[in-house]
């Protein structure tokens, strides 16, 4: 496996996902299975989501199981979906955001990270979910070496919210 800067690899997908199937806000966050941790290690909006924060998982127990329990893609395509999972969904709608995909990344059988992009509400659809899968399982090897190489390049911190 070649070793890539982990931000210029999640900066090619947030640039990717951003012509399809679009992108707002759009986050990494490196899964730390031993604290049930997120941690943020890419971000398009650093004021309002800063790099290195965690956030010890307090989602909705439904987003666990999907995301990282069954390595499932997530779609909350309007406002009341995501408020129902994010306690963020007041912030997430302040910069124009209403809908949400999260995808697990995985290696040998093991999240190792989540990639969250929101769009404004009813943006995301079935297609939508569809289209950033198939984008990140083209470049999943390389996104789960980002991410792990990620543990020794983010600065860490705490923070009270998560996209």
């Amino acid at each position: 496996m070649t070793q890539h800067d982990p931000r210029a690899v999640f900066q090619e997908t947030f640039d990717r996902l951003n012509s399809d199937p679009g992108v707002i806000l759009f986050t990494a966050l490196r899964w730390l299975p031993g604290s049930s941790v997120l941690r943020r290690v890419f971000t398009s909006h650093p004021a309002e989501y800063p790099l290195g924060a965690e956030k010890s998982v307090e989602i909705s127990e439904g987003w666990l199981d999907t995301v990282i329990a069954k390595q499932e893609p997530f779609l909350a395509p309007d406002a009341a979906a995501l408020a129902e999972v994010f306690s963020d969904s007041a912030l997430i709608q302040s910069l124009g955001c209403g809908a949400v995909i999260n995808i697990p990344v995985t290696t040998n059988g093991a999240v190792v990270g989540v990639l969250a992009m929101l769009d404004a509400e009813g943006t995301y659809t079935r297609r939508s979910l569809d289209a950033a899968s198939g984008a990140v399982s083209a470049d999943a090897e390389k996104l789960a070496a980002a991410f792990i190489s990620s543990d020794h390049t983010t600065p860490t911190g705490k923070d009270p919210v998560l996209p």
